[in-house]
């Protein structure tokens, strides 16, 4: 199968000379069979993979058939879904331009309206412009924190959030549907432009966009007065996060804004990093070293596509410490809460919204501030979905959604993680306690912790890539749900939850319950001193990951604990 597939794309003169080249000059028989063995995998919201030639490689011929059975979806459900149109944004990777031009004119060859970008906006941008311009879907051109041979097509709908998985299933079918490539012929670029079908767009929204961004600000009189007396090294990662970050802290009065010269501008290299990652130390090399120079506050690093945002404060020693995502989620999660307490404008019946791998120290601090937090599945389309659901049911107030893997988000003007927001409440939050308490964010961070107790944290990833790396992971959950643990390190397990059976059971009273969310490949060890071990394949990546939390009263204590305890899992596995 994989060799007829091969031969097709080698050879048929629909597919362009540089792709045929690039496969005839293909003589490794295992590389070629990874090309071709499957179709690139349409997931939960799109897709990812390398760039290169090939069915399961990211290429203008992948974009075509997937924005095709995107195209073939909305045409089905009528003509006023075709007139709504769809938004198309793209980061700085290699092709990404290419690639959002090449679904605009496969949408307008159908008679949908294109909105496509100008040039390279960050996702949460795309996010508002859908529900800016009452857009039926989103396309982003983007592999976020991949490395530079990713690259990847995110798929969004009407509220701004990641397509939820009634029309993501249908799309699928659509897709997998269509056999002949060579029928997806895209539209000519200025017979789209001439009727209307390709609209150019740029400025408009993201002046729109700003201006919300700005609402969220709790103190914008502090910022006013004191703005300058907080210095920030801000870092995009040769991404889109350069002007939109840089514009909406100088518009609200940090004035002391130093961004790294070697990681300004959009590079699809990534020069600087071996992985354009915020939650790696390696993504703060040159910010610390900026920092340094300037005795900077506060360090901001975000990823290519600006929806993840890494942080760094300078502790006593002049030293920065790189914040978790759980950390810095608890921060603002506390600022917020407090902040809109003190000013009276927390609503009735607030609510904060996290995923099942990030902290629980988040539930027990929202709690004693009369704020419900709901739990999701691992993906921030869940806390998007589950911030849709309460505003149709009015059962809560959304107030701020976080993942442990640096994703945040306040406000209801965008459903997916936003790291300009992110940004800019970070740094009024280190400004407020700066001015107006004299400390720092590691110094709040502390006191939290003595409140309500040290949860440290810790994620270890593995890449596996290609068809025997997706038979490693599979064989890795296959084993551990075998395995039927009851101990990890000194840690005696009280509950195991299976996502994939939606099934626990309680170890202590030997009895099974019912999951209430919805089926995934996670596994979930909860001990009974409190925290967990969490296994799940990443959804977006050729990877296996694993979550532990650990709590305790005791910062040194809780850390060799959580040592012991990913020590011995992974033993288990032999990773």
């Amino acid at each position: 199968m994989w060799q007829e597939r091969f031969k097709f794309w080698r050879e048929d003169t629909y597919f362009d000379e540089q792709t045929r080249r690039e496969l005839r000059n293909l003589c490794d028989e295992h590389e070629i069979e990874d090309r071709f063995y499957m179709d690139l995998e349409f997931g939960t919201a799109g897709l990812r993979g390398k760039l290169g030639a090939g069915t399961n490689r990211m290429n203008r011929y992948v974009i075509r058939k997937v924005t095709q059975g995107l195209a073939d979806y909305i045409s089905s459900e009528g003509e006023a879904l075709k007139s709504r149109g769809v938004v198309i944004a793209f980061d700085s990777r290699y092709g990404s331009k290419e690639f959002s031009r090449e679904a605009a004119l496969v949408l307008a060859a159908q008679g949908i309206k294109a909105y496509l970008f100008e040039d390279l906006r960050p996702t949460p941008v795309l996010s508002f412009a859908v529900r800016q311009l009452h857009a039926i879907a989103g396309i982003n051109i983007t592999a976020s924190h991949n490395a530079k041979e990713y690259n990847g097509y995110k798929l969004y709908w009407e509220d701004g959030g990641q397509i939820p998985p009634e029309h993501n299933d249908e799309i699928y079918k659509k897709i997998a549907g269509r056999q002949e490539w060579r029928g997806i012929v895209p539209a000519g670029e200025q017979e789209a432009l001439s009727s209307g079908l390709l609209t150019i767009i740029g400025a408009e929204i993201d002046h729109a966009y700003e201006e919300k961004v700005k609402e969220l600000v709790l103190y914008p009189d502090v910022i006013r007065e004191h703005g300058q007396e907080l210095t920030i090294v801000y870092s995009p990662l040769h991404g889109t996060g350069n002007l939109p970050v840089r514009r909406i802290l100088a518009a609200t009065g940090f004035s002391r804004v130093h961004v790294v010269a070697e990681q300004e501008l959009p590079d699809p290299e990534f020069p600087t990093v071996v992985n354009p990652n915020p939650e790696t130390k390696a993504a703060f090399d040159l910010a610390r070293r900026d920092g340094k120079k300037l005795a900077a506050d506060l360090l901001l690093v975000t990823d290519p596509d600006a929806d993840r945002l890494g942080a760094a404060i300078q502790d006593a020693q002049g030293e920065y410490v790189q914040l978790t995502g759980n950390q810095i989620g608890v921060i603002l999660l506390n600022y917020i809460l407090q902040g809109k307490k003190c000013l009276g404008i927390l609503p009735d019946k607030p609510v904060a919204i996290k995923t099942i791998v990030s902290t629980g120290l988040a539930d027990q601090m929202a709690e004693c501030m009369g704020c419900r937090v709901e739990n999701v599945l691992t993906g921030f389309k869940f806390i998007a979905e589950k911030v849709k659901e309460m505003e149709q049911q009015g059962s809560g107030v959304f107030q701020f959604g976080f993942e442990e893997s640096y994703g945040f988000l306040a406000g209801d003007f965008v459903r997916d993680k936003d790291a300009v927001i992110a940004s800019l409440l970070l740094s009024e939050a280190a400004l407020f306690y700066k001015i107006k308490e004299g400390r720092t964010l590691l110094e709040l961070l502390e006191e939290i912790y003595r409140q309500y107790g040290y949860y440290i944290d810790d994620q270890v990833s593995f890449t596996l890539e290609g068809k025997e790396g997706k038979q490693q992971i599979q064989g890795i959950m296959k084993r551990l749900q075998a395995l039927q643990l009851r101990r990890l390190g000194d840690q005696d397990i009280a509950q195991i939850e299976d996502y994939t059976l939606r099934k626990g059971h309680d170890i202590l009273q030997d009895k099974d319950y019912d999951l209430t969310l919805p089926r995934a490949d996670v596994l979930r060890y909860t001990f009974q001193s409190g925290g967990y071990a969490i296994v799940r394949p990443s959804g977006t990546e050729p990877k296996i990951k694993f979550y532990f939390s650990i709590q305790g009263t005791d910062r040194e204590k809780a850390q060799q604990t959580l040592a012991a305890v990913k020590e011995n899992l992974l033993q288990l596995l032999e990773l």
